[in-house]
Formats: C-alpha cells, sequence, structure tokens
C-alpha cells in the first residue's frame, strides 16, 4: 500500500484549514487522511485516545504514515506516539506547535475553561511531559506576530502571534525552520507547503 500522510488541524479549526497542505501531498502521490476532530471539546489525552481507536486500525497496511501538523495537532501526535507504537512511523512535520507550551494560553485559560486544551497548553501544561523526538520531525515556526496584545504577553521575542519561535523546538528534532508567518496562515503560505514537502520527501528543509 503506498505511503500515507495523515492531516491534524490546529485548535478550533477544522480539517478544511488542512486542504492546500492534503492537495500538495495528494499531488505527490500520497494517499492522504485529513482527520476533523472536535479540538475545544476534549483533552489532548483523550483526543490521542480517539485517534488510536478510529485512525491507527487504518494504518496497519500502509508502508509508511507521515503526520503534518498545524499548532495543537502537533501535541497531539507527540502524545500519541508517546503512548502509541506505529512500527511504520516515517517523518513528522509539524507547524507552529507549542512544544514548549504558550504565555497566551497562560493568560486566556481562566477565562475559557470550556475549551479543555487551552490549560494544557500552557508553559506548565502536557508538554512538560512529553518526551523528546525519536522519530524524524521537521518543525516550521512563523514569526510574524499579527496580534499586539498577545506579542506583549509574550514579552515581544519574536513570535507568530499565538506561539513564540523558542517554544516551538522539541529535544531530538531533525530540523527546524523559521518563515516570516503568521500563526493562522502558516499553513497555506506557499513556502511552508513546499518546505514541507520537501522534509517528507528528504528528512530536511531547504535552508535556501
Amino acid at each position: 500500500m503506498k505511503e500515507v500522510v495523515v492531516l491534524l488541524h490546529g485548535l478550533g479549526r477544522t480539517h478544511r484549514s488542512m486542504w492546500p497542505m492534503a492537495f500538495a501531498a495528494r499531488r505527490r502521490g500520497y494517499r492522504v487522511i485529513n482527520w476533523h476532530y472536535r479540538s475545544t471539546r476534549r483533552t489532548i489525552a483523550e483526543h490521542a485516545a480517539d485517534f488510536v481507536r478510529d485512525i491507527a486500525p487504518r494504518l496497519a497496511s500502509a508502508s509508511k504514515v507521515h503526520f503534518i501538523t498545524h499548532s495543537l495537532g502537533g501535541i497531539i501526535v507527540r502524545q500519541i506516539l508517546a503512548k502509541h507504537e506505529l512500527p511504520n512511523l516515517g517523518r513528522v512535520v509539524m507547524l507552529a506547535p507549542p512544544n514548549g507550551g504558550s504565555e497566551v494560553a497562560d493568560v486566556l485559560a481562566p477565562f475559557v475553561s470550556c475549551v479543555k486544551p487551552v490549560r494544557e497548553l500552557g508553559t506548565d501544561g502536557i508538554t512538560r511531559t512529553l518526551p523528546s523526538a525519536t522519530y524524524a520531525l521537521g518543525v516550521i515556526a512563523g514569526s510574524r506576530s499579527h496580534i499586539p496584545l498577545f506579542s506583549r504577553w509574550m514579552n515581544h521575542v519574536p513570535n507568530d502571534g499565538v506561539v513564540a519561535v523558542d517554544r516551538t523546538r522539541v529535544a531530538g528534532m531533525s530540523d527546524f525552520l523559521v518563515l516570516a508567518r503568521t500563526h493562522t496562515f502558516l499553513l497555506w503560505a506557499p513556502d511552508a507547503i513546499g518546505q514541507t514537502m520537501r522534509f517528507l520527501e528528504c528528512g530536511n528543509f531547504n535552508a535556501a
């Protein structure tokens, strides 16, 4: 069976936000599973359990399984891979992942308690308990801040409006790239899409 690319969208979004990535992957011959999950309704562990129950059985016959994620989706994949063995795991690309948490989540968590993952995405949240990457992982961060208030909460360090660039990093990652894009639109940017496809194919980004 051909290689599979699994897409996981971010918090408050739907699978539609991943359509450009899905289109690019299909053009390159991958079979695509664009997983839609109710991101605000369940915890990260619950999302991971749902994935293992509903999606993982569909991956057993694939020659390789790659992941492309945006924001929260990357943390869910880290949770999945920490708890579930995937023998045919290929490469993983995370766009704007809060691997070190986000100060924005720290501030907003008390006010949006109905959005379950927000508290977990804080700087003292679940990411502190997840293991380092032991698989081929490329991280793409955005550096164009478009929300001045959120940027102030992050002490005006380079950020994408939601996550500080340095907080997208994770120990064990294979490559790291910063693009001048915002958190919301990073995954639709042609350069981000091109670099993502390159990592799936080559295992690295094109720094030039």
